[in-house]
Protein backbone atom coordinates (compact mmCIF):
# COMPACT_ATOMS: atom_id res chain seq x y z
CA UNK A 1 0.00 0.00 0.00
CA UNK A 2 1.50 3.34 -1.03
CA UNK A 3 1.83 6.02 1.64
CA UNK A 4 -0.66 8.36 -0.04
CA UNK A 5 -3.26 5.62 -0.61
CA UNK A 6 -5.85 5.85 2.11
CA UNK A 7 -8.16 3.07 3.10
CA UNK A 8 -11.89 3.56 2.62
CA UNK A 9 -14.83 1.99 4.38
CA UNK A 10 -16.61 0.72 1.28
CA UNK A 11 -13.58 -0.90 -0.35
CA UNK A 12 -11.54 -1.99 2.65
CA UNK A 13 -13.76 -2.65 5.67
CA UNK A 14 -13.72 -5.03 7.43
CA UNK A 15 -9.99 -5.47 7.06
CA UNK A 16 -10.12 -9.13 8.07
CA UNK A 17 -12.29 -9.86 5.02
CA UNK A 18 -11.25 -7.30 2.42
CA UNK A 19 -7.61 -6.47 3.24
CA UNK A 20 -6.11 -9.48 5.02
CA UNK A 21 -2.89 -8.69 3.17
CA UNK A 22 -2.41 -5.67 5.45
CA UNK A 23 -2.89 -7.54 8.72
CA UNK A 24 0.37 -8.64 10.27
CA UNK A 25 1.58 -9.36 13.77
CA UNK A 26 4.15 -7.23 15.57
CA UNK A 27 6.79 -9.60 14.16
CA UNK A 28 5.50 -9.06 10.60
CA UNK A 29 3.87 -12.49 10.44
CA UNK A 30 0.75 -12.63 8.20
CA UNK A 31 -2.46 -12.92 10.16
CA UNK A 32 -3.27 -16.22 8.44
CA UNK A 33 -0.34 -17.81 10.28
CA UNK A 34 -2.00 -17.20 13.63
CA UNK A 35 -3.66 -20.46 14.47
CA UNK A 36 -4.61 -22.13 17.72
CA UNK A 37 -2.08 -24.85 16.94
CA UNK A 38 0.72 -22.32 16.43
CA UNK A 39 -0.15 -20.65 19.73
CA UNK A 40 -0.35 -23.97 21.59
CA UNK A 41 2.98 -25.06 20.11
CA UNK A 42 4.61 -21.84 21.33
CA UNK A 43 5.37 -20.61 17.81
CA UNK A 44 3.39 -17.44 18.49
CA UNK A 45 3.85 -15.47 21.70
CA UNK A 46 1.08 -13.48 23.37
CA UNK A 47 2.67 -10.10 22.70
CA UNK A 48 2.80 -10.91 19.00
CA UNK A 49 -0.97 -10.98 18.66
CA UNK A 50 -1.58 -7.55 20.16
CA UNK A 51 -2.96 -4.85 17.92
CA UNK A 52 -0.24 -3.04 15.99
CA UNK A 53 0.12 0.68 15.35
CA UNK A 54 -0.28 -0.01 11.63
CA UNK A 55 -3.66 -1.69 12.05
CA UNK A 56 -4.85 1.16 14.25
CA UNK A 57 -3.75 3.63 11.56
CA UNK A 58 -5.72 1.64 8.97
CA UNK A 59 -8.77 1.82 11.23
CA UNK A 60 -8.23 5.59 11.58
CA UNK A 61 -8.20 5.99 7.80
CA UNK A 62 -11.43 4.01 7.53
CA UNK A 63 -13.03 6.17 10.23
CA UNK A 64 -12.00 9.32 8.36
CA UNK A 65 -13.47 7.94 5.14
CA UNK A 66 -16.92 7.93 6.74
CA UNK A 67 -16.60 11.32 8.41
CA UNK A 68 -15.64 10.17 11.91
CA UNK A 69 -12.58 12.35 12.70
CA UNK A 70 -12.83 11.91 16.47
CA UNK A 71 -12.77 8.12 16.15
CA UNK A 72 -9.80 8.45 13.80
CA UNK A 73 -8.00 10.58 16.37
CA UNK A 74 -8.73 8.02 19.09
CA UNK A 75 -7.29 5.26 16.90
CA UNK A 76 -4.13 7.29 16.27
CA UNK A 77 -3.75 7.99 19.97
CA UNK A 78 -4.14 4.29 20.68
CA UNK A 79 -1.49 3.55 18.04
CA UNK A 80 0.93 5.86 19.87
CA UNK A 81 0.23 4.18 23.17
CA UNK A 82 1.16 0.71 21.88
CA UNK A 83 4.77 1.78 22.58
CA UNK A 84 4.04 2.34 26.29
CA UNK A 85 4.11 -0.60 28.72
CA UNK A 86 0.84 -1.80 30.21
CA UNK A 87 2.07 -0.97 33.73
CA UNK A 88 2.97 2.60 32.75
CA UNK A 89 -0.37 3.05 30.97
CA UNK A 90 -2.20 2.02 34.14
CA UNK A 91 -0.13 4.52 36.16
CA UNK A 92 -0.98 7.27 33.67
CA UNK A 93 -4.65 6.30 33.72
CA UNK A 94 -4.70 6.59 37.52
CA UNK A 95 -2.82 9.89 37.41
CA UNK A 96 -5.52 11.28 35.10
CA UNK A 97 -8.31 10.63 37.57
CA UNK A 98 -9.64 13.92 38.99
CA UNK A 99 -7.73 15.29 41.99
CA UNK A 100 -5.00 12.63 41.73
CA UNK A 101 -2.23 14.76 40.20
CA UNK A 102 -0.90 18.27 40.24
CA UNK A 103 -0.72 20.23 37.01
CA UNK A 104 3.06 19.84 37.10
CA UNK A 105 2.77 16.05 37.41
CA UNK A 106 0.38 15.88 34.45
CA UNK A 107 2.67 18.09 32.38
CA UNK A 108 5.59 15.81 33.30
CA UNK A 109 3.60 12.82 32.02
CA UNK A 110 2.81 14.71 28.81
CA UNK A 111 6.51 15.50 28.35
CA UNK A 112 7.40 11.84 28.96
CA UNK A 113 4.89 10.65 26.36
CA UNK A 114 6.07 13.16 23.81
CA UNK A 115 9.81 12.79 24.37
CA UNK A 116 10.22 9.12 25.28
CA UNK A 117 7.46 7.54 23.18
CA UNK A 118 6.88 10.09 20.41
CA UNK A 119 3.24 10.13 21.49
CA UNK A 120 2.40 13.72 20.57
CA UNK A 121 -1.38 13.30 20.29
CA UNK A 122 -1.56 11.67 23.73
CA UNK A 123 0.75 14.27 25.23
CA UNK A 124 -1.47 17.07 23.94
CA UNK A 125 -4.55 15.35 25.36
CA UNK A 126 -2.94 15.18 28.81
CA UNK A 127 -1.91 18.84 28.64
CA UNK A 128 -5.47 19.72 27.69
CA UNK A 129 -6.80 17.64 30.60
CA UNK A 130 -4.44 19.46 32.98
CA UNK A 131 -5.81 22.80 31.79
CA UNK A 132 -9.42 21.65 32.11
CA UNK A 133 -8.78 20.20 35.59
CA UNK A 134 -7.18 23.50 36.60
CA UNK A 135 -10.20 25.47 35.35
CA UNK A 136 -12.61 23.21 37.23
CA UNK A 137 -10.59 22.79 40.43
CA UNK A 138 -9.90 19.09 39.85
CA UNK A 139 -6.13 19.12 40.38
CA UNK A 140 -4.41 17.87 43.51
CA UNK A 141 -2.80 20.75 45.36
CA UNK A 142 1.00 20.67 45.40
CA UNK A 143 2.27 19.49 48.75
CA UNK A 144 4.10 22.03 50.85
CA UNK A 145 7.80 21.62 51.31
CA UNK A 146 8.15 19.82 54.66
CA UNK A 147 10.82 22.19 55.93
CA UNK A 148 8.62 25.20 55.16
CA UNK A 149 5.72 23.62 57.02
CA UNK A 150 7.93 22.80 60.02
CA UNK A 151 9.24 26.38 60.13
CA UNK A 152 5.70 27.71 60.38
CA UNK A 153 4.94 25.36 63.25
CA UNK A 154 8.05 26.45 65.16
CA UNK A 155 7.38 30.14 64.52
CA UNK A 156 3.78 30.00 65.70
Amino acid sequence: MANNDKLHYEQDYPLSEKRRDLLKTSKDRPIDEITLEAVMDGEIEADEIRVTPEVLEYQAQIAESIGRPQLASNMRRAAELTRVSDDRLLEIYNALRPSRSTKSELNDIADELENEYDAKISANLIREAADVYETHGRLREPEEDEAEGQQREVGE
